[in-house]
């Protein structure tokens, strides 16, 4: 199989290349002087559109790890890790409803803030490290491997300039402020799916001339019989992949707080609505999850058509790693099938998938570092300009570390998107336990938020461990265990992130309720700072609320066609 692209191909990409860059060109240049503003820089405040934020949220979000990382997942488990994106479609849901006012009417600009205005700064200052710690190590050195790992499988180029040339198109962008990167992720969504339900087509159409007919459909129905174990979104116990997906734990469980760190505590994503007016953030984070229903036709379903082709004898071969089948090259395998033209439309949604989600990331790591760290602890004084020049900076080194990084923390052995959900879970509990409890009760102290940062994260790291020090093999019986690859029975991470939960949750009430009370909204305490929130923050427009009964009513149905 020939990993070269065509005149053709590079035509196509060159075509996107300029069109993207243009346009972030434009956009920079007519909003140049608003860029001196911090504001404006990290937030583009008061100018992003609903359709901008909405598909800023999703070209943010949709990188490497669910282009790879998802359609190696499809490969391996079938259409249950979809859950990922069909619940998130619910999640954003949520969020817009009873988040974003919180935010937006207590003029929230960044997660620590939040965490400062709430608690106190000790607790900002520890989230914020810890943020910027996830952000550097773990998030924007995936997206680089995988991404790289990808285009070099469909290119032939070297893996180190791939990755290098991904972090320069990402800064290109990301250096233009997050105005320019929510306009620019419009066009790069647009190429994401484009690209990507190609590559879908491409996958179905193949698996039916395996069998001797033609046609999508064909290869949907022929995918569904030769794959049947594939089609089910909640997993028993006795399926081998129920330790990543332990099944009523993605509806009932665990799942939910991953979802809810992730899409209403992150700076990363909440960053896009931050700026604008509360019906706006709401319309955006709608589109946004109707946008999320479709995702799974792109990520996930050309996994599972792959693994129909690879039992059927189609290119073994080319998925070896060490002797063993690495799902992880699913996708990139299927986009070295794609004729000439095509294959360069395909190379352009992979890459504006890792660029975009790359400068939504290094954009975030810029704006936690420069306004939660740098102008409030390192110089209180900076002007606006130098804090712009400040976070450009940032951005830089920020890439150079994961680009140095990434090549040594074995990514590529544990699959990509499993990697960073794993990981990212150590801390998820604690953060979601003392933002939900910072919003909606007044009685959370800041030492019982501190005990959710510190406390939730060493629980995490125990859970983790535990396995090598006893043997919880007690708990199979109950579904909250199961044999590992080592030979240890461990307690899956979803269900894991739900037990730490708990444990934050129930602490910060003892906590709380043995403390000090926090002062009202407007006032000043050791023990933190009730925010103002009341009711009439959560009334929705009626729009709104056609549209998210419309997202639950598909969810149902596609969980019960898919049980």
């Amino acid at each position: 199989m020939q990993q070269t692209l065509h005149f053709a191909d590079y035509l196509v990409f060159l075509v996107y290349f300029l069109i993207v860059s243009g346009y972030g060109c434009w956009i920079y240049t007519k909003k140049k002087a608003a860029a001196a503003s911090s504001k404006d820089y990290f937030l583009a405040e008061g100018t992003l559109t609903w359709w901008a934020i909405g598909a800023s949220l999703i070209a943010s979000n949709i990188s490497a790890e669910q282009m790879i990382g998802m359609s190696g997942s499809g490969f391996k488990m079938g259409l249950a890790i979809a859950s990922y994106e069909w619940l998130a479609a619910a999640t954003l849901l949520i969020v817009a409803v009873f988040f974003m006012p919180v935010y937006l009417t207590n003029k929230i600009y960044t997660m620590p803030q939040f965490l400062r205005q709430r608690y106190n700064g000790t607790v900002a200052m520890i989230m914020a490290v810890f943020w910027l710690l996830l952000y550097v190590v773990v998030n924007l050195t995936s997206i680089l491997y995988l991404g790289a790992l990808a285009i070099n499988a469909i290119s032939g180029l070297d893996h180190n300039v791939c990755m290098m040339a991904l972090a320069v198109f990402a800064l290109v962008i990301t250096l233009g402020g997050m105005k320019v990167i929510g306009y620019t992720d419009v066009i790069q969504v647009f190429f994401l799916v484009l690209g990507g339900l190609v590559t879908t087509y491409l996958a179905l159409n193949l698996v039916s001339q395996q069998f001797g007919t033609t046609g999508v459909i064909n290869g949907f129905n022929l995918t569904m019989t030769h794959a049947s174990d594939h089609f089910h979104m909640i997993l028993k116990r006795d399926n081998p992949n129920y330790i990543d997906l332990p099944g009523l734990t993605v509806l009932i469980g665990g799942m939910w707080v991953s979802h809810l760190s992730y899409w209403g505590c992150n700076q990363y994503i909440t960053q896009r609505a931050l700026g604008a007016s509360l019906p706006t953030a709401r319309n955006g984070l709608l589109f946004a999850s109707f946008l999320k229903l479709m995702m799974p036709v792109i990520v996930v379903l050309p996994g599972i058509a792959a693994y129909v082709l690879c039992q059927q004898g189609s290119f073994h071969d080319e998925l070896l790693l060490a002797g063993k089948v690495n799902s992880d090259k699913a996708y990139p395998v299927l986009l070295n099938l794609l004729p000439t033209g095509m294959k360069g439309l395909a190379f352009a949604a992979l890459t504006a998938a890792v660029v975009a989600s790359l400068a939504g990331k290094a954009n975030s790591i810029a704006t936690i570092f420069t306004l939660d760290i740098y102008k409030r602890y390192l110089h209180p004084e900076v002007d606006e300009k130098k804090i712009v020049w400040i976070g450009k900076c940032v951005i830089v080194v920020a890439m150079a570390i994961a680009i140095l990084i990434a090549p040594h923390l074995g990514i590529d052995k544990e699959g990509g998107f499993q990697f960073i959900q794993r990981y990212t879970g150590f801390v998820s509990p604690g953060i979601f336990a003392m933002f939900v409890m910072g919003f909606f009760w007044k009685r959370a102290t800041s030492n019982a938020a501190l005990f959710a940062t510190l406390g939730g994260f060493a629980c995490s790291c125990f859970l983790e461990v535990l396995p090598r020090w006893t043997n919880l093999s007690w708990l199979a019986s109950f579904g909250f265990s199961r044999l590992n690859q080592a030979g240890l029975y461990e307690i899956p991470f979803l269900d894991r992130m739900g037990g730490v939960f708990i444990f934050c949750m129930v602490g910060m009430i003892l906590i709380s309720l043995l403390g000090r009370r926090p002062a009202p909204p407007g006032g000043e305490g050791p023990a933190g700072v009730a925010l103002a929130v009341d009711a009439s923050f959560f009334r929705v427009s009626n729009g709104f609320l056609a549209g998210a009964l419309t997202v639950f009513g598909l969810l149902a149905a596609l969980y019960v066609v898919f049980w």
